[in-house]
Protein backbone atom coordinates (compact mmCIF):
# COMPACT_ATOMS: atom_id res chain seq x y z
CA UNK A 1 0.00 0.00 0.00
CA UNK A 2 1.33 3.56 -1.08
CA UNK A 3 -0.02 6.38 1.46
CA UNK A 4 0.27 9.88 0.52
CA UNK A 5 0.35 12.39 2.92
CA UNK A 6 -0.54 15.71 1.72
CA UNK A 7 0.64 19.24 4.12
CA UNK A 8 1.13 23.06 3.97
CA UNK A 9 0.00 25.98 5.72
CA UNK A 10 -3.13 26.74 6.48
CA UNK A 11 -5.42 28.01 3.65
CA UNK A 12 -3.35 26.50 0.88
CA UNK A 13 -5.56 24.04 -0.41
CA UNK A 14 -4.23 20.90 1.26
CA UNK A 15 -7.65 19.26 1.57
CA UNK A 16 -8.29 20.12 -2.31
CA UNK A 17 -5.10 18.65 -3.89
CA UNK A 18 -5.38 15.40 -1.29
CA UNK A 19 -9.06 14.92 -2.73
CA UNK A 20 -8.26 15.37 -5.89
CA UNK A 21 -4.99 13.10 -5.93
CA UNK A 22 -7.66 10.58 -4.03
CA UNK A 23 -9.78 10.64 -7.34
CA UNK A 24 -7.29 10.51 -9.84
CA UNK A 25 -6.15 7.23 -8.12
CA UNK A 26 -9.67 5.86 -7.36
CA UNK A 27 -9.52 6.41 -11.34
CA UNK A 28 -6.79 4.39 -12.30
CA UNK A 29 -8.66 1.53 -10.53
CA UNK A 30 -6.62 2.01 -7.04
CA UNK A 31 -8.95 0.70 -4.06
CA UNK A 32 -8.36 4.15 -2.29
CA UNK A 33 -9.17 5.42 0.79
CA UNK A 34 -8.61 9.42 1.59
CA UNK A 35 -9.07 10.49 5.54
CA UNK A 36 -8.67 13.67 7.63
CA UNK A 37 -6.25 14.38 10.57
CA UNK A 38 -7.44 17.77 11.20
CA UNK A 39 -9.45 18.30 13.78
CA UNK A 40 -11.11 21.70 11.82
CA UNK A 41 -12.46 19.00 8.88
CA UNK A 42 -13.24 20.38 5.59
CA UNK A 43 -12.80 16.79 3.68
CA UNK A 44 -16.57 16.25 3.55
CA UNK A 45 -16.98 19.68 2.04
CA UNK A 46 -14.38 18.98 -0.98
CA UNK A 47 -16.32 16.31 -2.15
CA UNK A 48 -20.06 17.31 -1.26
CA UNK A 49 -20.73 14.57 0.70
CA UNK A 50 -21.05 13.69 4.38
CA UNK A 51 -18.28 11.65 6.10
CA UNK A 52 -17.96 9.61 9.33
CA UNK A 53 -15.46 8.36 11.92
CA UNK A 54 -14.61 5.06 9.25
CA UNK A 55 -14.39 4.67 5.90
CA UNK A 56 -17.83 5.53 4.03
CA UNK A 57 -18.27 4.93 0.02
CA UNK A 58 -18.12 8.37 -2.24
CA UNK A 59 -17.19 6.71 -5.37
CA UNK A 60 -16.36 3.36 -7.28
CA UNK A 61 -13.18 2.65 -5.07
CA UNK A 62 -12.96 6.00 -3.13
CA UNK A 63 -13.95 5.97 0.51
CA UNK A 64 -13.30 9.02 2.87
CA UNK A 65 -13.24 8.86 6.50
CA UNK A 66 -13.15 11.91 9.12
CA UNK A 67 -11.72 11.36 12.72
CA UNK A 68 -14.11 12.25 15.90
CA UNK A 69 -11.99 11.99 18.15
CA UNK A 70 -14.55 11.61 20.83
CA UNK A 71 -16.07 8.31 19.48
CA UNK A 72 -12.58 7.55 19.19
CA UNK A 73 -12.31 8.06 22.56
CA UNK A 74 -15.47 5.85 23.66
CA UNK A 75 -14.67 2.80 21.24
CA UNK A 76 -10.41 2.71 21.74
CA UNK A 77 -9.48 4.15 25.28
CA UNK A 78 -12.41 3.54 27.50
CA UNK A 79 -10.81 3.04 30.47
CA UNK A 80 -8.58 6.08 30.56
CA UNK A 81 -11.04 8.42 29.57
CA UNK A 82 -13.19 7.05 32.28
CA UNK A 83 -10.40 7.87 34.86
CA UNK A 84 -10.33 11.27 33.52
CA UNK A 85 -13.34 11.89 33.86
CA UNK A 86 -13.52 10.98 37.22
CA UNK A 87 -10.57 13.44 37.64
CA UNK A 88 -12.36 16.15 36.97
CA UNK A 89 -15.54 15.16 38.06
CA UNK A 90 -13.70 15.17 41.51
CA UNK A 91 -11.88 18.61 40.82
CA UNK A 92 -15.57 20.08 40.59
CA UNK A 93 -16.39 20.33 37.26
CA UNK A 94 -19.68 19.61 35.33
CA UNK A 95 -20.23 16.47 33.15
CA UNK A 96 -20.61 18.30 30.15
CA UNK A 97 -17.02 20.32 31.27
CA UNK A 98 -15.68 16.98 32.56
CA UNK A 99 -16.58 15.11 29.04
CA UNK A 100 -15.26 17.53 27.20
CA UNK A 101 -11.72 17.74 28.98
CA UNK A 102 -11.48 13.75 28.92
CA UNK A 103 -10.47 14.23 24.98
CA UNK A 104 -7.77 16.33 25.22
CA UNK A 105 -5.46 18.67 22.79
CA UNK A 106 -3.17 15.73 20.12
CA UNK A 107 -5.62 13.30 20.44
CA UNK A 108 -6.53 13.40 16.98
CA UNK A 109 -3.21 12.88 15.92
CA UNK A 110 -2.77 9.64 18.12
CA UNK A 111 -5.83 8.28 17.15
CA UNK A 112 -4.97 9.01 13.13
CA UNK A 113 -1.51 6.87 13.67
CA UNK A 114 -3.49 4.23 14.89
CA UNK A 115 -5.66 3.95 11.97
CA UNK A 116 -2.71 4.52 9.15
CA UNK A 117 -1.09 1.37 10.75
CA UNK A 118 -4.54 -0.62 10.95
CA UNK A 119 -4.85 0.38 7.08
CA UNK A 120 -1.66 -0.64 6.31
CA UNK A 121 -1.70 -3.74 7.95
CA UNK A 122 -5.43 -4.41 6.68
CA UNK A 123 -4.47 -5.14 2.99
CA UNK A 124 -7.74 -3.96 2.01
CA UNK A 125 -6.30 -0.67 0.36
CA UNK A 126 -4.24 0.32 -3.02
CA UNK A 127 -3.27 3.91 -1.27
CA UNK A 128 -4.27 5.91 1.41
CA UNK A 129 -4.23 9.58 1.27
CA UNK A 130 -3.96 11.82 4.22
CA UNK A 131 -5.23 15.30 4.29
CA UNK A 132 -3.38 16.62 6.90
CA UNK A 133 -3.62 19.54 9.34
CA UNK A 134 -1.75 22.58 9.12
CA UNK A 135 2.14 21.67 9.18
CA UNK A 136 2.63 22.66 12.68
CA UNK A 137 0.43 20.17 13.85
CA UNK A 138 2.09 17.20 11.05
CA UNK A 139 5.15 17.79 12.42
CA UNK A 140 3.73 16.89 16.09
CA UNK A 141 1.82 14.01 14.33
CA UNK A 142 4.76 12.85 12.93
CA UNK A 143 7.10 13.34 15.71
CA UNK A 144 4.84 11.41 18.19
CA UNK A 145 5.95 7.92 16.89
CA UNK A 146 9.31 9.08 18.41
CA UNK A 147 8.13 10.64 21.32
CA UNK A 148 5.88 7.56 22.44
CA UNK A 149 8.18 4.88 21.93
CA UNK A 150 10.98 7.41 23.84
CA UNK A 151 7.97 7.89 26.69
CA UNK A 152 6.54 3.75 26.39
CA UNK A 153 10.54 2.76 26.80
CA UNK A 154 11.71 4.88 29.79
CA UNK A 155 9.17 5.84 31.87
CA UNK A 156 6.05 4.14 31.25
CA UNK A 157 7.29 1.21 33.22
CA UNK A 158 8.47 3.29 35.88
CA UNK A 159 5.33 4.85 36.18
CA UNK A 160 3.80 1.53 36.59
CA UNK A 161 5.48 0.02 39.07
CA UNK A 162 5.64 3.41 41.36
CA UNK A 163 1.46 4.00 40.83
CA UNK A 164 1.35 0.31 42.20
CA UNK A 165 3.41 0.90 45.32
CA UNK A 166 1.77 4.59 45.96
CA UNK A 167 -1.66 4.20 44.73
CA UNK A 168 -3.00 2.16 47.63
CA UNK A 169 -1.58 4.79 50.04
CA UNK A 170 -2.84 7.62 48.11
CA UNK A 171 -6.39 6.12 47.78
CA UNK A 172 -6.78 6.68 51.74
CA UNK A 173 -4.88 9.61 52.54
CA UNK A 174 -7.28 11.24 49.56
CA UNK A 175 -10.50 10.85 47.78
CA UNK A 176 -8.66 12.13 44.16
CA UNK A 177 -9.44 9.03 41.49
CA UNK A 178 -5.93 7.34 41.29
CA UNK A 179 -5.21 5.30 37.88
CA UNK A 180 -5.52 1.53 38.73
CA UNK A 181 -3.55 -1.02 36.70
CA UNK A 182 -6.42 -1.27 34.32
CA UNK A 183 -6.00 2.28 32.85
CA UNK A 184 -2.07 1.71 32.68
CA UNK A 185 -2.95 -1.52 30.89
CA UNK A 186 -4.90 -0.15 28.28
CA UNK A 187 -2.54 2.69 27.46
CA UNK A 188 0.14 -0.20 26.65
CA UNK A 189 -2.58 -1.74 24.70
CA UNK A 190 -3.36 1.35 22.66
CA UNK A 191 0.67 1.98 22.18
CA UNK A 192 1.02 -1.47 20.82
CA UNK A 193 -1.17 -0.73 18.21
CA UNK A 194 1.17 2.04 17.25
CA UNK A 195 4.39 0.05 16.73
CA UNK A 196 5.75 -0.09 13.61
CA UNK A 197 3.80 3.10 12.42
CA UNK A 198 6.75 5.14 12.21
CA UNK A 199 8.83 2.27 9.97
CA UNK A 200 5.39 2.81 7.51
CA UNK A 201 5.57 6.08 7.17
CA UNK A 202 9.48 6.56 6.84
CA UNK A 203 10.01 4.49 4.31
CA UNK A 204 10.24 6.06 1.21
CA UNK A 205 8.98 3.01 -1.03
CA UNK A 206 5.16 2.94 0.68
CA UNK A 207 5.09 6.88 2.07
CA UNK A 208 5.42 9.95 0.78
CA UNK A 209 4.78 14.00 2.30
CA UNK A 210 4.45 16.40 -0.53
CA UNK A 211 4.23 19.70 0.86
CA UNK A 212 1.60 22.02 -0.62
CA UNK A 213 2.31 26.36 -1.13
CA UNK A 214 1.12 29.00 -2.57
CA UNK A 215 3.36 31.77 -4.18
CA UNK A 216 3.46 34.15 -1.23
CA UNK A 217 7.20 34.24 0.87
CA UNK A 218 5.20 33.68 3.90
CA UNK A 219 4.10 30.33 3.16
CA UNK A 220 7.46 29.51 1.31
CA UNK A 221 9.15 29.95 4.02
CA UNK A 222 6.85 27.71 6.89
CA UNK A 223 7.42 25.34 3.73
CA UNK A 224 10.75 25.32 3.78
CA UNK A 225 11.22 25.21 7.84
CA UNK A 226 8.36 21.69 7.71
CA UNK A 227 10.81 20.38 5.22
CA UNK A 228 13.89 20.97 7.75
CA UNK A 229 11.60 19.19 10.58
CA UNK A 230 10.83 16.27 8.88
CA UNK A 231 13.93 15.63 7.49
CA UNK A 232 14.89 15.70 10.69
CA UNK A 233 12.83 12.83 11.95
CA UNK A 234 13.67 11.23 8.70
CA UNK A 235 10.38 11.13 6.65
CA UNK A 236 10.41 11.67 3.09
CA UNK A 237 9.28 14.53 1.03
CA UNK A 238 8.92 13.26 -2.62
CA UNK A 239 7.00 16.82 -4.44
CA UNK A 240 6.38 20.27 -3.83
CA UNK A 241 2.54 20.95 -4.88
CA UNK A 242 2.57 24.82 -6.61
CA UNK A 243 -1.50 25.59 -6.01
CA UNK A 244 -3.65 28.37 -7.26
CA UNK A 245 -1.64 29.70 -9.82
CA UNK A 246 -2.82 32.65 -12.14
CA UNK A 247 -3.56 31.41 -15.24
CA UNK A 248 -2.03 32.78 -18.61
CA UNK A 249 -4.93 33.79 -19.88
CA UNK A 250 -5.64 36.49 -16.88
CA UNK A 251 -4.90 39.89 -18.75
CA UNK A 252 -6.28 42.19 -16.87
CA UNK A 253 -3.75 44.76 -15.80
CA UNK A 254 -4.57 44.83 -12.77
CA UNK A 255 -3.13 41.54 -11.88
CA UNK A 256 0.08 42.38 -13.37
CA UNK A 257 2.13 42.79 -10.04
CA UNK A 258 0.53 39.72 -8.77
CA UNK A 259 1.70 37.94 -12.22
CA UNK A 260 5.20 39.18 -11.53
CA UNK A 261 5.35 38.19 -8.38
CA UNK A 262 4.17 35.17 -8.92
CA UNK A 263 6.86 34.22 -11.23
CA UNK A 264 9.50 35.50 -8.92
CA UNK A 265 8.22 33.53 -6.34
CA UNK A 266 8.34 30.54 -8.55
CA UNK A 267 12.09 30.97 -9.28
CA UNK A 268 12.50 30.34 -5.33
CA UNK A 269 10.57 27.65 -5.09
CA UNK A 270 12.25 25.21 -7.78
CA UNK A 271 15.69 26.49 -6.76
CA UNK A 272 14.88 25.88 -3.34
CA UNK A 273 13.84 22.86 -3.06
CA UNK A 274 15.58 21.57 -6.24
CA UNK A 275 16.17 18.70 -6.56
CA UNK A 276 11.97 17.79 -5.79
CA UNK A 277 9.45 18.37 -8.39
CA UNK A 278 7.10 20.91 -8.62
CA UNK A 279 4.01 19.99 -9.45
CA UNK A 280 1.68 23.44 -10.52
CA UNK A 281 -1.84 23.85 -10.41
CA UNK A 282 -3.62 26.54 -11.68
CA UNK A 283 -6.19 29.18 -9.65
CA UNK A 284 -9.78 27.59 -11.34
CA UNK A 285 -12.64 29.41 -12.14
CA UNK A 286 -15.01 27.46 -9.74
CA UNK A 287 -14.64 26.48 -6.76
CA UNK A 288 -13.23 22.79 -7.12
CA UNK A 289 -15.75 20.95 -5.21
CA UNK A 290 -16.93 17.63 -6.13
CA UNK A 291 -15.74 14.66 -8.04
CA UNK A 292 -15.62 16.09 -11.47
CA UNK A 293 -14.08 19.29 -10.73
CA UNK A 294 -11.84 17.30 -8.00
CA UNK A 295 -10.80 15.22 -10.96
CA UNK A 296 -9.98 18.06 -13.13
CA UNK A 297 -8.05 19.45 -11.44
CA UNK A 298 -5.91 16.24 -10.82
CA UNK A 299 -5.75 15.73 -14.14
CA UNK A 300 -3.79 19.58 -14.75
CA UNK A 301 -2.15 18.33 -11.81
CA UNK A 302 -0.26 15.29 -12.45
CA UNK A 303 -0.42 15.33 -16.33
CA UNK A 304 1.68 12.55 -17.55
CA UNK A 305 2.69 11.70 -13.96
CA UNK A 306 1.54 8.79 -11.84
CA UNK A 307 0.61 10.25 -8.09
CA UNK A 308 1.20 6.97 -6.39
CA UNK A 309 4.79 6.80 -8.29
CA UNK A 310 7.54 7.95 -5.73
CA UNK A 311 8.17 11.57 -7.44
CA UNK A 312 12.10 11.65 -5.97
CA UNK A 313 14.38 9.32 -3.89
CA UNK A 314 16.48 10.86 -1.26
CA UNK A 315 17.88 9.66 1.94
CA UNK A 316 17.47 12.41 4.90
CA UNK A 317 19.83 9.95 7.03
CA UNK A 318 22.25 7.72 6.24
CA UNK A 319 25.65 6.40 8.05
CA UNK A 320 28.55 5.31 5.97
CA UNK A 321 32.27 4.23 6.80
CA UNK A 322 34.45 6.87 6.08
CA UNK A 323 38.54 5.94 6.50
CA UNK A 324 38.66 4.61 9.65
CA UNK A 325 35.78 5.22 10.83
CA UNK A 326 31.89 5.92 10.51
CA UNK A 327 29.59 9.18 9.29
CA UNK A 328 26.90 10.14 9.84
CA UNK A 329 24.88 12.31 7.72
CA UNK A 330 21.23 13.99 8.16
CA UNK A 331 19.64 16.28 5.62
CA UNK A 332 18.24 19.35 7.01
CA UNK A 333 17.64 21.32 3.93
CA UNK A 334 17.18 25.56 4.79
CA UNK A 335 18.85 24.87 8.83
CA UNK A 336 20.41 27.90 10.04
CA UNK A 337 23.76 26.95 11.62
CA UNK A 338 22.42 29.36 14.49
CA UNK A 339 19.40 27.27 14.91
CA UNK A 340 21.36 23.86 15.06
CA UNK A 341 22.44 22.03 18.05
CA UNK A 342 24.00 18.74 18.56
CA UNK A 343 25.11 16.85 21.21
CA UNK A 344 25.25 13.48 22.05
CA UNK A 345 23.86 11.46 25.68
CA UNK A 346 24.61 7.48 25.93
CA UNK A 347 23.24 5.56 22.80
CA UNK A 348 21.57 8.61 21.42
CA UNK A 349 22.38 12.02 19.21
CA UNK A 350 21.06 14.78 20.12
CA UNK A 351 19.59 17.22 17.43
CA UNK A 352 17.72 20.50 17.91
CA UNK A 353 16.28 22.96 15.61
CA UNK A 354 14.78 25.63 16.93
CA UNK A 355 12.22 24.56 19.09
CA UNK A 356 12.37 20.85 17.72
CA UNK A 357 14.62 18.32 18.96
CA UNK A 358 14.84 14.90 17.98
CA UNK A 359 16.81 12.24 19.48
CA UNK A 360 18.36 9.69 16.94
CA UNK A 361 19.08 6.41 18.71
CA UNK A 362 22.19 5.00 17.39
CA UNK A 363 22.77 1.89 15.71
CA UNK A 364 25.28 -1.21 17.45
CA UNK A 365 28.02 0.15 15.22
CA UNK A 366 28.13 3.79 16.53
CA UNK A 367 27.37 3.28 20.20
CA UNK A 368 30.57 2.69 21.75
CA UNK A 369 32.31 4.81 19.23
CA UNK A 370 33.20 8.39 19.95
CA UNK A 371 32.33 11.33 18.14
CA UNK A 372 35.15 13.52 16.44
CA UNK A 373 33.73 16.29 15.26
CA UNK A 374 30.63 17.40 13.39
CA UNK A 375 30.20 19.83 10.64
CA UNK A 376 27.28 21.32 9.00
CA UNK A 377 27.57 22.66 5.18
CA UNK A 378 25.12 23.23 2.16
CA UNK A 379 21.73 21.54 4.48
CA UNK A 380 23.88 18.41 5.44
CA UNK A 381 25.10 17.29 8.67
CA UNK A 382 27.87 15.47 8.81
CA UNK A 383 28.64 13.73 12.37
CA UNK A 384 31.85 11.62 12.46
CA UNK A 385 32.59 8.91 15.00
CA UNK A 386 36.14 7.32 15.42
CA UNK A 387 36.80 3.36 14.82
CA UNK A 388 38.20 2.78 18.44
CA UNK A 389 35.04 1.60 20.34
CA UNK A 390 35.83 3.68 23.27
CA UNK A 391 33.03 5.65 23.61
CA UNK A 392 32.02 7.56 27.54
CA UNK A 393 28.59 7.52 26.56
CA UNK A 394 28.49 11.79 26.65
CA UNK A 395 29.90 14.48 24.69
CA UNK A 396 29.32 17.26 22.85
CA UNK A 397 30.95 16.88 18.98
CA UNK A 398 33.51 19.06 18.21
Amino acid sequence: MRTLLFTGKGGVGKTTVAAATAVRCAAAGHRTLVISTDPAHSLADAFGVALGSHPGEIADNLFGQQLDAQERMEESWGEIKGFLTQVFDWAGLDAVEAEELSVFPGLDEVFALTDIKTYADSGEWDVLVVDCAPTAETIRLLSLPDILSWYMDRVFPAGRRVNKLVGPVLSRLTSMPVAGDDVFGATSRFYERLDGVKAILADPERSSIRLVVNTEKMVIAEARRTYTYLSLFGYRVDAVVANRLLPDDITDPWFDRWKQAQVEQLVVIEEGFAPLPVLRSELLPEEPIGLDRLGALADALYAEVEPTDVLHHGEPLRITKEGGGYELTLELPFADHDDLDVGRHGDELLVRIGPYRRAIALPDSLRRRTVTGARFRDGVLRVAFDADRTSTGSEEPR
